[in-house]
């Protein structure tokens, strides 16, 4: 089971937060918007934790839960004002997918490892794609698999964390930053290969 299944039941921890933006005349879009910056800034904060400066590891650990926490919220507070629309729903998946382009660019670039970046952008893309892809077809959206999005933004968030005491170690050669880059690729690819199942299985 995935985080993304867990929604429904978070929804009373996120009023205050929903409440607190419509009484500042924030939009649902404004609101995804923001979530992207906080992204684009999780990515610099990666490069340069990369850079020899740790301590930035625990910045990008925190705009990546950021980032998770506010894309839970755009939806809900569309809801709240009533306004959510197909319009709204594409921008969130658009600046999702590129929110999670740009979070694993900036992994990879702090470790200067861009083969592994492009093994776990491909693997994360393929994901989502296989997602949106299975309601295209005439199915419902898939979330399933190993990992969803919100899965993957929590395991970068707490390898960020951790990724600051542990930034002398390199088993096998690789810092913990790249050996999350190289679980991103695997379980992304996993994950999207799962979906294809199902959703192949489903429309026999």
């Amino acid at each position: 089971m995935t985080l993304d299944q867990l929604r429904p039941y978070v929804s009373r921890f996120l009023d205050p937060f929903v409440n607190g933006f419509d009484r500042i005349g924030l939009t649902p879009d404004g609101v995804s918007v923001i979530a992207f910056g906080m992204a684009v800034l999780a990515a610099v904060a990666f490069f340069l934790g990369g850079q020899a400066h740790e301590i930035w590891y625990v910045a990008a650990a925190v705009l990546v839960f950021l980032n998770g926490w506010l894309d839970i919220i755009d939806g809900a507070l569309a809801r709240k004002q009533n306004v959510a629309s197909a319009g709204g729903d594409l921008l969130d998946h658009v600046l999702d997918r590129y929110a999670d382009i740009v979070i694993i660019a900036g992994l990879a670039a702090g470790v200067e490892n861009y083969f592994l970046g492009f093994l776990a952008v491909t693997g994360v893309i393929m994901t989502s794609y296989l997602g949106t892809q299975a309601q295209a077809v005439g199915l419902d959206r898939v979330y399933g698999g190993l990992v969803g999005r919100a899965d993957r933004l929590a395991i970068i968030g707490v390898v960020g964390f951790l990724a600051y005491p542990l930034a002398a170690m390199d088993p096998g050669g690789l810092t913990v930053i790249g050996w999350l880059l190289v679980f991103l690729a695997v379980v992304g690819h996993l994950t999207a290969l799962q979906r294809f199942a199902y959703s192949w299985s489903a429309l026999e």
